[in-house]
């Protein structure tokens, strides 16, 4: 080994001590030290012919059999798999309607008020995007943001630079916002920091009247889905049982609040179209699949009736407005759209809580992509917990619902017990750990800032 050679290798070991072992700034000091002539050095040393097959092997950063060509390994700023991971799996947390959460609600109220008071907080340029190691006014100003919120404490790290602790307060930030706690401020995140505090407040206020009228009388066991969280919870005696992504109505077929309870559940269902899908998705798509010579009855597996009398496909004009007037249902098999299995509730809107053939959406963080019913991440795990009573659950296990699901067997089910189901619109609330949450107005329900909605 040359001196050059071991020079190299000795500023190289000692500039991966700074980047990984530092606790002040890990991405910061790696932007400031990649510049200097320490850093330089270590390159050219590495870089001398035969160095890095001696010293590190064969191929690493870009060099390979002597030659130079450095390449980006830089990571991504948002791990995906991460992202599609966490939305799809809930934490538990507290329960989103208790009795517990006024009383910290109230506090939020107070608090939100003095901010006002004090001139709110900063906003965020909507083309700027923040990750560790960023500096400059801009961070400050993501600081201060930060520090009014109560997500950063304040006088930690230095003003300027997105630190450690800035990603820590952003991640504290965006869980409390629904949003996924990446540390890195994106589009999403810093729309939701420039909603103005006098919005949020309003929004505490607004939704402390809906706490108080919908926990007077909770019962032990339900069933309740958050809609502009997107989230189904199942409550017992208080506690959240199982939390799971949802996936409610689009802003034109809107999820309804209503107050129901389980009265059966349907494994491997008939899916009847309704008059809304029908219109707007079913009859578009078999026109379009009609022009191109293709059979959407046989390719999802309709059946379609006019009159309780089964129609032959075949002989359908598809452009004719009498499409309209028929009843199409949907075999059970694996692409059904709803899933293996659905809950169902008397209600006047026709929805239901399903399973869906399209797990993707789960992994979003916008889920507002049904047709008004509520498709539930995990649903074996709901159904099974809705089966049981306690004392004698009847064989109602997750094997035994697994099984149903491999079967294929058609099976109609009702719970022991009466299981209340609560669909609501909560946008803002705290939980006794001091939490305060705050979820997007998906349907402008709240009426408080276009911003609260547009996120």
């Amino acid at each position: 080994m040359t001196f050059w050679q071991g020079t190299g290798l000795l500023y190289w070991d000692l500039w991966q001590k700074y980047i990984y072992q530092s606790e002040l700034e890990d991405a910061f000091i790696m932007k400031r030290i990649k510049f200097t002539g320490l850093y330089a050095v270590a390159l050219t040393a590495l870089a001398l012919p035969g160095a890095h097959a001696d010293i590190l092997g064969d191929s690493w950063m870009g060099f390979n059999g002597g030659g130079l060509d450095i390449q980006d390994k830089w990571k991504p700023p948002v791990d995906r798999k991460f992202v599609r991971s966490y939305e799809a799996h809930p934490e538990r947390g507290f329960p989103t309607l208790s009795p517990k959460n006024i009383s910290p609600t109230r506090n939020a109220v107070k608090r939100y008020a003095r901010i006002v008071r004090n001139g709110g907080w900063p906003n965020l340029p909507k083309n700027r995007k923040f990750r560790t190691g960023d500096t400059g006014g801009m961070v400050a100003r993501l600081r201060r943001r930060l520090e009014i919120s109560g997500d950063l404490k304040r006088g930690v790290g230095y003003s300027s630079v997105f630190d450690s602790y800035v990603e820590r307060a952003v991640k504290r930030y965006q869980k409390r916002n629904g949003l996924t706690p990446t540390g890195y401020v994106d589009k999403r995140t810093i729309m939701s920091m420039n909603v103005a505090a006098s919005a949020r407040l309003r929004q505490l206020r607004i939704n402390i009247d809906r706490l108080k009228s919908q926990t007077r009388k909770m019962p032990k066991k339900f069933i309740f889905v958050n809609i502009p969280a997107a989230h189904v919870e199942a409550i017992e005696n208080g506690s959240v049982v199982t939390r799971h992504a949802g996936v409610v109505g689009k802003l034109d077929r809107q999820t309804p609040i209503l107050q129901s309870h389980v009265s059966k559940i349907t494994f491997n269902p008939y899916w009847t179209v309704p008059p809304t899908v029908l219109r707007k998705d079913l009859i578009p798509k078999a026109r379009d699949y009609a022009r191109r010579g293709k059979d959407i009855v046989a390719e999802y597996r309709f059946e379609i009736f006019a009159g309780g009398k089964k129609l032959d496909p075949k002989k359908i004009d598809w452009f004719s407005d009498d499409v309209y007037n028929y009843t199409y249902r949907q075999e059970p098999w694996e692409e059904n759209s709803m899933g293996f299995v659905k809950i169902r509730f008397p209600n006047k809107h026709a929805v239901f809580l399903h399973d869906t053939p399209s797990k993707r959406v789960f992994g979003q963080n916008f889920r507002a992509e049904s047709s008004g019913c509520v498709r539930v991440q995990n649903i074996q795990q709901l159904v099974t917990w809705v089966l049981q009573d306690g004392k004698d659950n009847r064989g109602w296990t997750r094997e035994r619902v697994a099984e149903i699901k491999r079967s294929k067997e058609q099976i109609e089910a009702k719970p022991n017990k009466t299981v209340p189901v609560h669909l609501s619109y909560i946008t803002a609330w705290s939980t006794p750990d001091g939490f305060v949450n705050f979820r997007r107005d998906i349907y402008n329900r709240d009426s408080v800032s276009a911003s609260a909605s547009a996120y």
